[in-house]
This record gives C-alpha cells, structure tokens and sequence, in this order.
C-alpha cells in the first residue's frame, strides 16, 4: 500500500509517469546508477521524536538538560523533530531490549559508534547526512559511502554464508521484477540504528528493495528481523533522491584520523 501510494501520487502530479519511464540498463533491470541521499531524520532517530536540546539528556534542577560534555555545541548539538519512518511508529522491542535502548541513549556520547567513525552498518549507512554511489553494471553491483570511506559488493547467485560478522554484513542481492532485494546477514552486534541508541544482536537479518519510481526517486524499505531484541519484524521506509549536476560526486569523509584526539589523547597525554 505504501509503494502504491507512493506511485499514484507521482502518477498525479507528472500525468503519464509510470514505472515503465524509469531508466534501465541494457539488460532492462532499472538503471540505479548514480549519487543518491535521503533527506531526513532518521539517523537522529527512527521512532518520532520531538525536537530537544540533545541527543543525551541528564537530570537538571529544573527537568532535563543536556549532557555536559554537549552543552558548548548549543544549538549545533540538538535533535530536529521527525515524524519518524517506522511503519507503524514504534520499534517492537523486547522489555529488556527497550532498556538497553534508553540506557544507550542516555550515554549517546560515549556509545554512539558513529562518534567514534565506525562504520554505519545497514541499514544506517543509508539514511546518514552524507551521499552514496550506487555503481551497477551487468556484472556487478558496488555501493560506496562518503562517510568513512564504506563500501559494499552485492552478490548476485551467492550460496554462501558470511564467513564472519563484521560491521557491514554481506549483502546477497537478487531481482524480484524491476525491484532490487538484499538480504544482509552476518551483522556484529555493535552497530546502531541511530543516534537514538536503537540497537540489535548478531542474528540481525536486514531485507532491504530499492524501488525507483523515476529517474530522480527511489523508493528505499528495509525489513529488520532480529528475534533476540525484537518482537517482530518490523520495517522503514523512505525515498531516495538522486543528486544531479556538478554535487552529483562523492568526497572525502574519511573520518578515522579526525577522532584520534578522541580515542587516544589520553595516551599521548601519558607520554608527554
């Protein structure tokens, strides 16, 4: 229903728009190649929330206020409201994995890997403030993202299992009609989904379908099911815009060397 609504409203504002205008390659699989970013939120926060001064709130004198090592960010450090993109709200978690969840909020500063410039992890790498590449050929399908230089091949016709959990999966791919399907398995159980804190096991499978809906859309759902921390599956949805003209290029975000204050002053400290 949601990709339907989706189509029939763009079908209303461009007259004859339908998915056979989308472009295709020259095996007649839509041609997905470009620069895309989504234009959101949700790496604020999945759920819908409300605009705050931080993302990590401690007790004040007279109610919440934010953490000290946030307060010279100001308004740079706070949280813009989103209306969230869980289709039916809220993460289903498990009582305990809820906790967990509030407890990785509350030490958002010292926890989120995205401070650290881990990489993102699926499906975060995607809807983060940075563009991505999506190269595809006949042969080949590879996605590259600006922040922290990450990367992944999609396997075609892949029976193997991943050989080990790592921050960004494998990603087997295949066609169902003119919508691209991966499945990313063999997750580590350190990546978030946000900022928010939210959070899953090792056993975590993402379904992710890239629909595009014109040249310029994608249409973007990924279904988590991890039941170690959920009670069920549940799935996100959002587009994906194409950059076009001279920004339509990635650029350097690698980000390991800008942290190096953060994850070892202490220890040229101790030197000097």
């Amino acid at each position: 229903m949601f990709k339907n609504s989706i189509v029939i409203a763009l079908c209303c504002l461009c007259g004859s728009l339908t998915l056979a205008d989308i472009p295709r390659g020259a095996d007649g699989k839509p041609d997905l190649n470009g620069v895309w970013q989504v234009l959101n939120s949700a790496n604020y926060g999945l759920e819908p929330h409300s605009a705050k001064a931080s993302m990590a709130m401690v007790a004040g004198p007279q109610g919440p206020v934010p953490a000290p090592g946030v307060v010279a960010l100001g308004a740079v450090g706070a949280v813009p409201a989103g209306l969230g993109v869980v289709e039916g709200g809220m993460i289903p978690y498990t009582p305990e994995a809820r906790q967990i969840q509030l407890k990785n909020q509350q030490n958002w500063l010292s926890a989120d890997p995205e401070i650290k410039c881990y990489l993102p992890g699926v499906p975060r790498a995607t809807y983060m403030p940075f563009p991505f590449q999506i190269h595809q050929s006949d042969n080949a399908t590879v996605i590259t993202y600006e922040y922290a230089g990450a990367f992944r091949n999609l396997l075609f016709n892949n029976n193997t299992e991943a050989p080990i959990d790592s921050w960004m999966g494998q990603s087997d791919a295949h066609w169902e009609g003119d919508t691209l399907v991966v499945v990313v398995t063999g997750h580590n159980n350190q990546s978030w989904f946000d900022r928010a804190g939210n959070h899953h096991s090792d056993a975590l499978i993402v379904t992710e379908r890239y629909t595009m809906l014109n040249e310029h859309v994608i249409e973007y759902q990924a279904t988590m099911d991890d039941s170690n921390v959920f009670t069920r599956p549940w799935t996100i949805s959002m587009p994906i815009y194409k950059r076009v003209g001279a920004d339509a290029q990635l650029q350097q975000f690698k980000c390991v060397e800008f942290v190096e204050q953060l994850m070892y002053g202490d220890l040229r400290a101790a030197k000097n």
